[in-house]
């Protein structure tokens, strides 16, 4: 695991600043990989890479950037099989899957993407051809971002080791109004004006004469399997989470886990006891805040597969004291304060542990939101009333009704919801759900926000050839799977990169995923219960407590308890800066005014402004205004950009 940067001129032409640039990237990225640093320029200085190195396998060697014969690679990740791709391919004694990859380029060229098993992001200068490579993996667990300058295309792991090249540090309207409705953006742009994100199972190159093409090598197509019983799902399913598991445990460095207490991590890590025997489990509680604490599940879980399990203290005197740097390694603003209880988990790992397992991915894939059964509800109602149900895509509104009383705290998006019908388009009705805007819009001007711009940009995602048009379960997990989990997994790679730890997703794996894409939703979904298939894998590892729980709350920070408490005053100065007030696109003292008069408000306004006020503080105001101050091996220093109340 690793921090990557790298600079190419597009006309190839020398570039006087580029050692200057790759060491101030490692700098900057110092966090991502405390272990050993490297640079490699071109001859010629056209083209330059900056590795951090967070030394995981082959700690011996494996050093980057890496170079062969006129190729040279910097490499993000783990390729989990590369050494059955160094046996079947004949590629030679090699001794780090960074080898691997880079031998499986020279040998196939960009068809290299379909042997690779993992998770990635990397770049390979091909001096051959003259041509920039870059690749993503499948589903966005690496990141990789990328700007053009001044006819410079510069990239990296992290979106602040671009701003030096760029003309204005500035926020992107356009994103701002998907943040706003999603908590999170569409396709590649980002909340930096100029700045992309390279999109999950999307590759870039840059030809011979500085041309830059954007491709797609993979997408998930959606076939599903009505021949095989339950008994074949549930088998095949343990099995390939076995082999998931196997693979991601291929580590020269000792491996823990997240165990929440919810389905996802717990099975993970119940999976792992059985082929690993050291591994030890990290999880949160939050003190001092009733109803917040859900580590007794987790405690369960140890106790029943016999692996020690850390229990982390949180209280709002740690959002004091992180949430600055919080905001500064993530980049961005994020959905919600979860990011801060992860940090804190990480924060305690990392003493013992470079690799964590996560159960990331399970709730996408496997049906785990509540939003899925109120649309499945509203699709059962609907077909009972047209006999538009043929039986395989969905179920009769009568076996879901026992499920239904897990969704008495989410009445008031049923609400909203059913306000309007029951009879609109499939992806009118999914965007009414996802729709986070209706908390906080009051607080935006209006006219700021292009509504029908977002709601394009939504159905170009949701109504897909990939998904059979029936089928409403699939065409939810298709649009969460390219969106929601890459945003998710943004914020996982951030959190735990900012400790210098590796986080590992097996309910990701690529076959994970492609079995998935062919499972019946009446079966991810039998008689409405969320995660059924997992639920049934997850018998003979799990307590029936936590296999059949309703309640996991996915380790929630008590924000608003504390907002109207202890950090009321935090909250209050940050919303009432001189610059707080006077921002064009939030109405950030009228938000203040109902928090003071004890209005009703959602907690999601309330953390969305504060979210979007820190980020736009340290990476707006500072950046722009302020002479940032490195400090060797440490990146930036953090005390300057968060000094801002």
């Amino acid at each position: 695991m690793c921090g990557i940067f790298g600079q190419l001129n597009l006309s190839y032409q020398r570039c006087e600043q580029l050692q200057g640039n790759l060491d101030n990237a490692i700098t900057t990225l110092g966090h991502r990989g405390p272990d050993q640093v490297g640079t490699w320029s071109h001859e010629k200085t056209f083209i330059g890479f900056a590795h951090t190195r967070l030394s995981i396998i082959d700690l011996q060697g494996g050093k980057q950037p890496m170079g062969d014969r006129g190729y040279h690679i910097v490499f993000n990740g783990e390729i989990y099989n590369y050494k059955e791709l160094a046996s079947s391919h004949m590629l030679g004694p090699l001794t780090s899957d960074t080898e691997v990859l880079l031998e499986m380029y020279k040998k196939y060229g960009a068809r290299c993407l379909d042997y690779i098993d993992g998770m990635f992001s990397f770049a390979i200068w091909d001096n051959v051809k003259h041509v920039l490579f870059c690749a993503r993996d499948h589903t966005g667990i690496k990141p990789l971002y990328y700007t053009v300058h001044d006819n410079n295309i510069y990239f990296s792991s992290e979106i602040k080791a671009l701003l030096h090249h760029v003309d204005e540090i500035k926020m992107d309207r356009a994103s701002f109004g998907e943040y706003i409705t999603f908590q999170f953006t569409l396709g590649e742009n980002t909340m930096f004006s100029n700045i992309k994100q390279l999109r999950p199972g999307h590759s870039l190159t840059v030809d011979r004469r500085g041309e830059i093409c954007v491709e797609e090598y993979w997408k998930l197509c959606f076939s599903t399997d009505f021949d095989h019983t339950e008994e074949y799902f549930i088998n095949k399913l343990d099995s390939l989470l076995t082999d998931s598991i196997a693979s991601h445990l291929i580590s020269d460095v000792p491996i823990g886990g997240y165990v929440s207490g919810g389905i996802d991590s717990s099975l993970v890590a119940a999976i792992c006891t059985n082929q690993y025997s050291n591994f030890t489990g990290y999880t949160g509680r939050f003190t001092g805040s009733a109803g917040y604490d859900e580590s007794q599940y987790a405690r369960k879980v140890a106790k029943k597969n016999k692996f020690d399990l850390h229990v982390i203290d949180i209280d709002h005197n740690d959002f004091e004291n992180n949430i600055n740097q919080i905001m500064y390694y993530l980049d961005h603003p994020v959905a919600g304060p979860g990011a801060f209880s992860q940090y804190m988990v990480a924060k305690e790992a990392s003493k013992h542990h470079k690799v964590l397992l996560s159960g990331h991915g399970g709730d996408e894939m496997f049906g785990g939101y509540a939003r899925y059964l109120i649309a499945y509800f509203e699709q059962c109602i609907k077909s009972a009333i047209t006999g538009g149900n043929d039986g395989r895509y969905i179920l009769s509104y009568d076996t879901i009704l026992d499920s239904l009383s897990c969704l008495s705290t989410y009445i008031p998006t049923i609400k909203r919801q059913w306000a309007d019908g029951l009879f609109g388009e499939m992806d009118e009705r999914y965007f009414n759900l996802i729709d986070k805007s209706y908390s906080i819009k009051s607080y935006i001007p209006d006219g700021f926000i292009d509504d029908n711009v977002i709601m394009d940009n939504f159905k170009t995602i949701f109504n897909t050839s990939n998904v059979p048009s029936k089928s409403y379960f699939d065409l939810m997990t298709h649009f969460d799977l390219k969106t929601l989990l890459p945003a998710l997994l943004c914020v996982e790679d951030r959190i735990s990169m900012a400790h210098g730890i590796e986080t590992r997703v097996p309910l990701l794996d690529k076959s994970i995923l492609e079995f998935c894409s062919t499972i019946p939703s009446s079966l991810k979904f039998k008689n409405g219960k969320l995660k059924y298939l997992l639920r049934q894998c997850s018998k003979k590892y799990l307590p029936k407590k936590v296999y059949n729980r309703k309640d996991k709350m996915g380790f929630p920070t008590p924000f608003m308890d504390w907002a109207r408490g202890p950090l009321k005053e935090l909250i209050c100065d940050t919303l009432t800066s001189t610059k707080a007030i006077n921002r064009d696109y939030i109405d950030n003292g009228k938000i203040v005014s109902d928090l003071h008069n004890g209005n009703d408000m959602y907690d999601r306004s309330l953390w969305g402004a504060f979210s979007l006020e820190l980020w736009h503080k340290i990476y707006i105001d500072k950046m722009n205004n302020t002479s940032i101050n490195i400090e060797p091996n440490t990146g930036i220093d953090i005390s300057t950009l968060a000094g801002i109340y």
